[in-house]
């Protein structure tokens, strides 16, 4: 079974970084779709990123386009969400989640949060003076 360990969040000044890691044990992330989401209390769980196995697609939210960068790395069986010029409304508690689709169809700009089936802890990501 594919379990998931996110890591790496923290507090962070207006205009710095950070780059989560989620760690996969299990199964290894072959055709596996993988992304990552975020959500604030009170509010539904968005989608920031994804990335289909083999390079089959790869999007991010508008709010997040030209500051985050979604990796994965095979060998490692890890994602990582490298997340530049942070702002205060990207404050929240991030997961990472995986889904198996051998024919990359989940990973879409509408990040439709249902079809992942394997789910991290969320790391909490702070952003503020």
């Amino acid at each position: 079974q594919l379990q998931l360990v996110e890591s790496g969040g923290g507090l962070v000044q207006p205009g710095g970084s950070l780059t989560l890691s989620c760690e996969a044990s299990g199964v290894t992330l072959d055709y596996y779709t993988t992304g990552w989401f975020r959500q604030v209390p009170g509010k539904e769980r968005e989608g920031v990123s994804c990335t289909s196995y083999g390079g089959g697609g790869t999007y991010y939210a508008d709010s997040v386009k030209g500051r985050f960068t979604i990796s994965r790395n095979n060998h490692k069986n890890t994602i990582s969400l490298q997340m530049n010029s942070l702002k205060p409304d990207d404050t929240a508690l991030y997961y990472c989640a995986a889904a198996w689709d051998p024919y990359s169809l989940i990973c879409t700009t509408e990040f439709k949060v249902r079809p992942y089936t394997s789910w991290g802890q969320g790391t909490q990501v702070t952003v503020s003076s």
